[in-house]
């Protein structure tokens, strides 16, 4: 049986700034096609089981009242072997502000916005390299404008379940 995972996470505006948006997911589709065709680039808010109790979560979702945070990256490193990501280098406190809000304590498990260019779990394409994250703008600052339940049934592709808007 197929096992079902739920996360939360803010995708990468198309439209912010939109040549970037559009090189971001250009390179991903080179260095890590498996991953590309999983899920668009994206920001993980909440993992799985920081949301089991989704329901309180769902309502303070609801009534966000928080602006968008925008996030600056820097340039690509490799992890874990074949892996390619890119850290957040600033707009930290805002993502950590955001996260208490939605789990409703400042004691959560401490977790750094990044963007996955290449996850490690896949096989390594024939493109994964530092050099083709060379065209990426550095460094990268995004707006993110929304949260996304998201669902994952096996190893298919991620759906958006429900949306959520910072305003």
């Amino acid at each position: 049986m197929a096992t079902t995972r739920q996360q939360l996470s803010m995708f990468v505006p198309a439209l912010v700034p939109a040549l970037a948006a559009v090189e971001l997911e250009r390179v991903r589709s080179i260095v890590d096609p498996v991953q590309s065709s999983l899920i668009p680039a994206h920001i993980t808010l909440c993992r799985e089981d920081e949301i089991s109790d989704f329901p309180p979560i769902r309502q303070r979702l609801q009534h966000l009242v928080l602006p968008p945070i925008t996030l600056t990256f820097g340039v690509a490193e490799v992890f874990s072997g074949h892996g390619l990501i890119l850290h957040c280098i600033e707009g930290e406190p805002a993502f950590l502000q955001l996260r208490e809000y939605i789990l409703a304590s400042s004691n959560i498990k401490t977790q750094r916005p990044h963007l996955t260019l290449a996850h490690p779990r896949n096989p390594k394409a024939p493109g994964n390299s530092l050099a083709a994250t060379a065209c990426l703008p550095n460094p990268l600052q995004i707006s993110f404008t929304s949260i996304c339940l998201i669902e994952q049934e096996g190893s298919g592709p991620w759906r958006v379940l429900e949306r959520y808007a910072l305003r």
